[in-house]
């Protein structure tokens, strides 16, 4: 009876395995279908910097430069404009907002944004490339594809990043980074708008691909198609959430197509 049950049991398991398995198949049979109807009708290309270029703050934390920010503000007697959990947030940018909430477009935020941006410039030489990006830039750039960075950063800190990856003549002059009106800032389309503009590009006949659901935001308002790029599952799971139809946990298989367009 036991090795009867046990022996059910067994082929319940593997038929389930089985099921799944099938499924995994098929939901990747039709991502990569619609992966590749996204790079074939890209004629311009828009890059979100920080995720799907480098992770900025790999080797210089993004929760030192936040700490930064907020003694930099300390120093000034200004340490009551943050709350408590604003002062130990470990992303800069939710301090700089939190300042720009409270002094909208004041001095104090412009020089708050320039400290951040030299503390990207520090991080920037020990930024990590992620993988598969730097191939796949020259690859789309080198079959025509006309490319653009679209980010939140500063535009001198992914300027000075591509410099010194030998990649900027893939993207120049079209990098659009941070302005100092902070609700310019993606979701708002605004640095997208800039670039499709700059390069004469209709919207359709761009893609957008970035790592976070504000980029998707920003696509959709600009009405450009969305290619969602994650490093890891909860990334992953942020983005379909938001609504991405199409993500990739690796560049490699979008390198892939482009290495195959006609």
């Amino acid at each position: 009876m036991t090795s009867d049950t046990t022996q059910t049991g067994r082929t319940t398991a593997e038929r389930t395995e089985r099921t799944e398995r099938t499924e995994r198949t098929e939901r990747t049979t039709e991502d990569t279908g619609r992966l590749r109807g996204l790079v074939e009708g890209a004629r311009f290309v828009l890059f979100d910097f920080d995720g799907p270029v480098c992770r900025l703050f790999a080797g210089h934390s993004a929760e030192a430069v936040a700490k930064d920010l907020v003694e930099w503000l300390a120093r000034r007697g200004l340490r009551g404009l943050l709350t408590e959990e604003e002062r130990v947030h470990p992303d800069p940018m939710a301090v700089l907002y939190a300042v720009d909430r409270r002094r909208p477009r004041s001095d104090l935020v412009s020089e708050l944004e320039e400290r951040l941006t030299q503390q990207e410039l520090k991080a920037a030489p020990s930024a990590w490339p992620t993988e598969y990006a730097d191939p796949l830039i020259r690859t789309w750039s080198a079959v025509g594809a006309r490319l653009a960075v679209a980010t939140n950063n500063s535009s001198r800190t992914a300027t000075a990043y591509l410099e010194d990856r030998g990649l900027a003549d893939c993207f120049a002059p079209h990098v659009y980074g941070r302005t100092r009106d902070l609700d310019r800032l993606k979701p708002d389309p605004y640095c997208l708008n800039r670039a499709l503009g700059a390069l004469g590009a209709a919207p359709v006949s761009a893609l957008m691909i970035g790592d976070s659901p504000t980029d998707l935001v920003a696509a959709r308002e600009a009405g450009v198609p969305f290619l969602g790029y994650a490093r890891n599952g909860d990334k992953e799971e942020d983005l379909r959430k938001a609504g991405a139809d199409v993500v990739v946990r690796s560049l490699e298989p979008v390198l892939g197509v482009v290495r195959h367009l006609p």
